[in-house]
């Protein structure tokens, strides 16, 4: 077995080995995971994270080896804290460093990409935040442009988003809408739910096709255009702009 870690601040993750395909992820500065096939110029990988699975470019990482990559596993997490800001390298050469990437080896404002050292001087997160946390990371991200398979505040997804928010909070979600459907325990009515609760949406043929995050007073916060907060209610997510519900609701979850 073959393990990868990136070293470039966002790296799309496709479904097919070309770069034509379409994005279904990203993956950040410090993710790291396990290589599951090898092309003449592609990689497909599973994220250690999320276990998500897509193809990245041999450029777009470094290899590490299996003691660097187990030695990593049993770090704590540290995550960069800052919307985007740098790391410095030995050479002083930056690397863009985004909201939530991870910081392997961390410690006073030090951390090791492979065999480069670099220097992060932002603020971190790496310890598990209480529930009505969620909410407030959440809003870090409005107004972030929909952009299928993103992850970042330069362009997110509906799951990206939830599942970023929680993993800067301390908690793991799954990758896609469908997936994160498929964790927590179910709520019978709205009025059972708190702030940071997900709920998630289907289409007319019932497959999960959508998530956001619930607020006080019967708001919610989702990628739908962009990071915007509308209203929901029992029939689903009320658009403030157009007036008219955009999504069916189907499920509410408690994750935390």
């Amino acid at each position: 077995m073959n393990y990868g870690i990136c070293n470039l601040s966002i790296v799309p993750l496709r479904i097919d080995p070309d770069d034509t395909s379409e994005m279904i992820s990203q993956v950040l500065f410090g993710d790291y995971f396990k290589i599951l096939e090898i092309r003449k110029h592609w990689s497909k990988i599973r994220l250690t994270f999320d276990k998500y699975e897509g193809w990245i470019d041999h450029k777009q990482y470094q290899e590490i080896s299996e003691e660097t990559f187990n030695n990593i596993v049993k770090e704590p997490t540290v995550l960069a804290g800052e919307l985007i800001d740098f790391a410095t390298d030995e050479n002083h050469h930056f690397s863009t460093v985004i909201l939530g990437s991870n910081l392997p080896f961390y410690s006073n404002q030090k951390l090791q990409i492979n065999q480069s050292n670099f220097i992060y001087e932002g603020c971190v997160y790496s310890k598990k935040k209480a529930k009505e946390n969620i909410v407030k990371f959440a809003q870090k991200y409005l107004n972030t442009p929909y952009l299928w398979g993103g992850k970042t505040p330069f362009g997110i997804d509906c799951s990206g988003f939830t599942q970023m928010v929680y993993k800067l909070c301390g908690y793991k979600l799954l990758r896609e809408a469908s997936q994160q459907a498929t964790q927590g325990e179910v709520l019978s009515f709205i009025e059972e739910s708190e702030p940071g609760d997900l709920a998630f949406f289907d289409n007319n043929e019932g497959i999960i096709t959508h998530v956001g995050i619930i607020m006080k007073d019967n708001y919610i916060i989702h990628a739908y255009g962009k990071v915007r907060i509308d209203r929901i209610d029992h029939s689903g997510i009320f658009n403030i702009d157009t007036k008219r519900h955009t999504h069916k609701l189907r499920v509410i979850k408690k994750i935390i």
